[in-house]
Order: C-alpha cells, then structure tokens, then sequence
C-alpha cells in the first residue's frame, strides 16, 4: 500500500535515527541515558493511593473531554499560576498528553485554504517534531524558522515576511524551548499576538516545560494575552503533567484557549480522540492541585543547572538554559560527536540536527547535541563530565 505523497518525505523520529546511528558502535561503559526527555524524578505520592481507591472506574467509559474535577482543577491553576480565568467547561479540554492535543488542535483548526491558496504553518528551527507532521497532515505549508543563538533561540519575528504572516493559519512556538530551554517574555508574547490579530492566525503555545525554571517563572502565552486585551480565539495553551510531575506515563494534559476552539477540539475529540481513563484523570486533578511535589522537583532541577552550568564553564559557546531540563551543546558535529560519546564513555545523547530540518542548505541543530538531565544527579554529573572530557577538550 502506498504512503501518502505528503508523508513521503518525512524523515525517520529522531529515536530511532539515534538507534541505527549507534547500532554498530559498542558501549564504552555502563550506559548514561542522556538522549531522551524522561523526567525520573520521584512522582507524586498520592497516586499509588488514587488509583487504588479508583480502579473500579475503570470499568466506566471516561468523560470525552475530562472529568468536572478534573477541568476545574486544571480552571484554578491557570488561575493560581497566570491570574487569568478560564471557565472550565467551556475554555479546557483534558488531553491525552500535549503531543495528542498540538497534532490534533491543526487538523481541528487548520483551515483547507486562506486567501485561496495552501496555508502556512510556522515552527522554530530546532523543533518538536509533531508540528511538522501536524502542517503536514493537514496539507498546509510547514514554514521552519530558524531559531539560532544569533536570535536568542528563539524565531526572529520581526525577520518573517509579510506575505509568509498574510498566509498563515497556525504559529507553533515553545516556550520554555524545546532544546534550547529560551524563554519568551512578555514583550516577545506581546509582539506574535499583535501579528496574529494583525494577519489573522492562530497561535499554538506549547508550554510543557513551564515549571521547570531557574529563578523566574516563564510568562506564559495566555497571561500575556490576558494583560492585553487580546482576542480569546487567538491562544491556545497546552501544558502537561509529564515534566511538571514526572508523570510521563500517565499521559495527561489539557489545552486551554477560547471557546469556538475548544469547541471544535472537542467536536474532533468525539469521533476520534482517546479519553484518559476515569482513574487517571482523578490522579491528574489531584497533581493540578498539588504544588509541593513541583517545587521540590524543581528544587533538584536547579541544582543540576548549577552543576551544568560548572561542569561548562570553560566551553566556548555554551549557553546555559533559561528553563527546560535540556542543555544544548555546541559540537563539531553531532552525530560525530553522540558516536565519539556512546563508544568512550557509554553516554547517549541526541544529535541536534534530528530535531532540525535543513533550510536553504543550512540545518541549525548540526552543530550541536541535546542533553537530558534527567538522571539521578550523581549519575548526571557523571555523564556531563564525560561529556567534556570527550567533547569540549576536542576542537572546541
């Protein structure tokens, strides 16, 4: 059977890449897993005990669009976390994890054509990459910008023509990044919000990592959106438990935006969405609620960008993340460079241009490799030392 002609091109996730990459080299020691964003932090210890007293919800279809519970948990911690409100039943759609909602939210949302021609979707160059396979389900025009030291890792708004604004029907944008830990501020919301109402697109705001921070919390698409009066349409909000509880296997999250969107996710949801089971979404408001559990994981998280931040210091180019729990390292080459690491010293890392494409001969993650900090710090420690050990001490 044939693949459709808009999926032909895509290229292979970048795990699996990573494995045929590695395939053929042999470990040069206990293995280090660096590549992949799994928080281990300790989860929630109430959730063992929920899903105890709720297992015989499990024979109970779950709520489509989330338990009552679940949407006024995550309603009062947007509240408790932005100030802004957003009614519960009609403004919040319970996701089965963001990546479920941000592919999901372009088939809803995308319109077939705008000023009768194919639209565009525009992302930042590094990426997550269901953006791309999202625009292209869709069969829109993916726009990939570069987002490069030069630009603060993040897009260069004022750099996007005109006529690329005119025809665009969705923005994706990450903040905290996703590899880069950047954060947008304030003024930077403030500035894609006026060219969404300006030229009439969608803003998609992934912030999963939101709580996951140095010092200051990262501003977020909505707060922003509230202080200016903004069109209630133009935003919509993913966030997830998996970074901000180390819950990456309960797989739940929600969206957030105005209430023509979320009704056309939910209307998209009933034919073929997949509800998180009753049990689980009793976790995830109990997880919404709790505050504790993400100050002390985030407490360990600044602890290793002080650990990061030493290890590097020396290192011509290295930029340390605003937020995020990923270093983005510069490197002669990456794929080079994750080679040299597995076969020394037995560390896993990602090389950056899987998480890139290349634009006009140029792929902005070539030149470097994603790191996860996720382990148990000693052993984080270990592999970043390694890391400069058979890395920086080498051209760099």
């Amino acid at each position: 059977m044939q693949v459709p002609e808009r999926f032909s091109n895509l290229p292979e996730y970048a795990f699996p890449r990573l494995r045929s990459l590695l395939a053929d080299h042999s470990p040069g020691g206990a293995e280090i897993a660096m590549s992949i964003g799994e928080p281990r932090h300790t989860p929630p210890e109430f959730v063992g005990d929920i899903l105890a007293r709720r297992v015989q919800d499990f024979a109970r279809y779950p709520p489509n669009d989330g338990a009552v519970g679940l949407l006024q948990a995550i309603s009062d911690w947007i509240f408790r976390r932005y100030a802004v409100k957003k009614d519960p039943l009609t403004e919040i759609m319970a996701l089965n994890g963001t990546r479920e909602g941000l592919f999901n939210a372009a088939i809803a949302l995308c319109p077939e054509r705008k000023n009768g021609r194919v639209p565009n979707v525009l992302m930042p160059n590094p990426f997550y990459q269901v953006y791309a396979v999202a625009a292209m389900a869709v069969q829109a025009n993916p726009v990939f910008l570069p987002a490069t030291e030069a630009t603060g890792f993040l897009p260069d708004l004022d750099a996007i023509p005109r006529e690329t604004l005119d025809q665009t029907a969705i923005f994706y944008l990450c903040s905290p990044s996703n590899p880069q830990g950047a954060t947008a501020g304030s003024d930077y919301w403030k500035t894609l919000i006026g060219l969404a109402e300006k030229h009439d697109f969608r803003i998609f705001a992934d912030e999963c990592y939101s709580e996951i921070y140095r010092e200051t919390p990262p501003e977020g698409a909505l707060e922003v959106a509230g202080t200016i009066a903004a069109d209630p349409e133009r935003v919509l909000a993913f966030h997830s438990l998996s970074k901000r509880s180390n819950l990456p296997g309960l797989r739940s999250g929600f969206v957030a935006g105005g209430p023509q969107a979320i009704t056309e996710l939910k209307r998209l949801r009933a034919y073929a969405g997949a509800p998180l089971p009753l049990p689980l979404q009793h976790v995830a408001e109990a997880a919404w609620a709790d505050e504790p559990h993400v100050s002390a994981s985030r407490a360990l998280y600044q602890e290793k960008y002080s650990i990061a931040d030493a290890t590097f210091a020396d290192l011509s180019g290295y930029s340390p993340p605003n937020a995020g729990f990923f270093l983005w390292l510069p490197v002669d080459d990456g794929e080079t460079a994750a080679i040299r690491l597995w076969e020394r010293a037995g560390v896993k890392v990602l090389p950056g241009a899987y998480l890139s494409r290349e634009v006009d001969g140029l792929n902005p993650g070539a030149g470097y490799i994603r790191v996860a900090l996720v382990a148990e710090k000693q052993e984080m420690q270990r592999g970043l030392c390694a890391i400069r050990d058979c890395i920086c001490g080498e051209g760099q």
